[in-house]
């Protein structure tokens, strides 16, 4: 997801160091340790549908999950998808709760301080939804309205920085729509792909605003991995070229998103 991490949430004692500028410590490879255990563990939020989502089974789902478990494959392991809040999933990262995060992060400067990125893994860009009744037609028709993001999402420190707005925050996309829909707020920003999907499917009365130039309209989505692992970010920067090559990238992509956006 477009997302992003507040300083607020990641400057503990430990993790302070690691985001807010301090050099990361020499970290031993962990593809050694990775093919010993035989499991390859991506954290998402499970709250980002079609990307990650928990169906009916309670399992997770998705686009990002498939990704996962197919670069897992190429590994040589089992992948196994891991669901967690979004406001701690570079922490969760940093302290080797899992290997690396697949779960639709937007590549950004201050995240490059913390971790490394294999990818771009698709391209996304930001999107102001409303309901289609919504007289709503720019920036300036939403001024003093009720905004809604997901908390620790890059959208909530870019819709913070607008003014004006007053800022409701959500776990993810799920509840977004249903606060947009009941009428709680009245405006959305989100990552575009994901929205105009569920539409699609759901033919709900959203509509997203035609805004050009908008800040971070398009933007690299990568995965996450912990710092000081060239030989883990290599075989995985091969698995997902193979898989863009071979076909099974377009695959995936067309069972989830209805079209290849890489």
């Amino acid at each position: 997801m477009f997302h992003t991490i507040s300083r607020a949430a990641l400057c503990t004692a430990f993790v302070a160091g690691l985001f807010c500028g301090a050099a990361s410590p020499v970290l031993a490879d962990d593809l050694a340790t990775i093919k010993e255990n035989g499991t390859f563990s991506a954290a998402m939020s499970g709250q980002y549908p079609p990307f990650s989502m928990v169906d009916e089974k309670n399992e997770v789902i998705g686009f990002d999950v498939d990704i996962t478990n197919e670069i897992a494959r190429r590994l040589g392991v089992n992948g196994n998808a891991v669901t967690t809040t979004w406001d701690g999933i570079i922490p969760g990262l940093l302290t080797k709760k899992y290997d690396a995060i697949i779960g639709s992060m937007a590549i950004t400067e201050d995240r490059l301080k913390a971790v490394d990125f294999v990818g771009p893994y698709y391209h996304d860009g930001r999107g102001i939804f409303v309901l289609d009744k919504s007289e709503a037609k720019g920036l300036d028709d939403l001024k003093d309205k009720v905004i809604g993001v997901t908390l620790g999402e890059t959208h909530e420190k870019w819709a913070r920085e607008q003014g004006g707005w007053t800022i409701r925050t959500y776990k993810g996309l799920p509840e977004l729509i249903m606060e947009l829909k009941a009428g709680r707020v009245d405006a959305v920003v989100v990552d575009y792909i994901a929205l105009l999907t569920v539409i699609k499917q759901t033919s709900d009365p959203i509509r997203m605003l035609d805004i050009a130039n908008i800040e971070g309209a398009k933007i690299g989505i990568g995965i996450a991995i912990r710092k000081n692992n060239p030989e883990l970010k290599a075989a995985m920067q091969k698995a997902l070229d193979d898989m863009m090559t071979d076909g099974t990238y377009e695959t995936i992509s067309t069972k989830w998103i209805g079209r290849d956006i890489r």
